[in-house]
């Protein structure tokens, strides 16, 4: 089955011209646009993409916002935002926000295409340079790590963590035994409490 790709931007002619671009790669499918704030949540809503690919001027400076909406309430879609510069403090505030893919946009179509299969597959597809461990005295929490931390602290089951990154759940059990490690938790809660005084979530 395709990727099905909403792209949501500013300029229809622009829209336009990336869903013909992403139409002639195979495996992706481009099934709707948006070109304001209010267009993005209906447009999600009526073609259930497996992907919204949102540019970072998007409605006026409100694409973090709008990611955030749509994993809210599209848990399924994947976000992948595309930036004019992809710095580490542009990435944390991406993923922050809840998206999968962050990609510059003077990237090469191949990048791009990557990015979007990444973010189809529930995976985080961001250049490795510029994820910024989280640390702890001496030790590095991964961005994954955080998340399962996160979710844990709220009281969710590893099931629930594992639907909601979209990760098995065995992947879960390993990044909250590692992060346990790590902090020197007793069991994935106590590493969520430290993580948490630490101010890590």
């Amino acid at each position: 089955m395709s990727i099905r790709v909403v792209v949501a931007g500013d300029h229809q002619l622009v829209l336009e011209a990336f869903a013909e671009t992403l139409n002639g790669v195979d495996g992706l499918e481009v099934v709707g646009l948006a070109t304001s704030c209010d267009a993005v949540l209906p447009a999600v809503e009526r073609h259930r993409p497996t992907v919204l690919l949102l540019g970072e001027s998007t409605m006026a400076g409100k694409a973090l916002r709008t990611a955030t909406d749509v994993r809210s309430h599209h848990p399924r879609c994947g976000v992948a935002l595309m930036v004019g510069a992809a710095t580490p403090s542009v990435v944390d505030r991406a993923v922050a926000a809840g998206a999968l893919g962050v990609v510059p946009k003077n990237a090469r179509l191949p990048q791009l295409v990557t990015t979007l299969m990444g973010v189809a597959g529930g995976c985080l597809t961001v250049d490795p340079s510029l994820l910024r461990p989280v640390a702890v005295g001496e030790t590095t929490l991964s961005v994954r790590e955080v998340d399962v931390l996160r979710l844990t602290a709220g009281g969710a089951t590893v099931k629930e963590i594992a639907g909601e990154l979209y990760l098995a759940a065995g992947t879960v059990r390993n990044l909250t035994s590692a992060a346990i490690k790590k902090l020197g938790g007793r069991n994935r809660f106590d590493a969520a409490r430290i993580a948490g005084e630490h101010g890590l979530l």
